[in-house]
């Protein structure tokens, strides 16, 4: 199973051409690009975080539908890079982010920073972190939030 999609030409004609018809919504262009999640779905995708092969792990870990309970068991891996995947997936709960805001991985607790829907009492502890890189990040997302505000 591969969770990369790789879209014919023609099949990225017909995306932009769905997505310019004011007929259809955004909802209909999403049900095109994602098929909805079955329990066959879930379920490989809980033998995927389980799996004895991190990159799989990780792709586990990337996933919008992993069931949260395989999230926080890849949050504790052993391995950085299935951490920092964690950490990167916008669907990753906020009780999750807090836990990697802890991490002992300057680059995990740097894509807690950057992810967009950490809670803002994470963003006050790592403002303090003890990397100044995950300093800099928290400062370079709360500029750019000003700017767009």
């Amino acid at each position: 199973m591969s969770c990369i999609r790789f879209n014919t030409p023609a099949q990225e004609r017909q995306l932009e051409q769905l997505k310019a018809d004011p007929a259809l919504n955004s909802e209909a262009v999403a049900a095109f690009l994602s098929p909805e999640v079955t329990d066959s779905k879930v379920a490989r995708l809980r033998s995927m975080a389980n799996d004895k092969n991190y990159r799989i792990r990780e792709s586990a870990a990337l996933h919008k539908h992993t069931p949260e309970e395989c999230v926080w068991k890849l949050a504790k891996d052993r391995v950085e890079s299935v951490r920092v995947c964690v950490a990167r997936n916008e669907s990753t709960p906020c009780d999750v982010l807090r836990l990697l805001a802890k991490d002992k991985s300057e680059t995990v607790r740097s894509w807690v920073a950057v992810n967009f829907f950490v809670p803002a009492d994470v963003m006050d502890e790592l403002a303090n972190d003890k990397s100044e890189t995950v300093r800099k990040l928290v400062a370079w997302k709360s500029d750019l939030a000003l700017a767009n505000a």
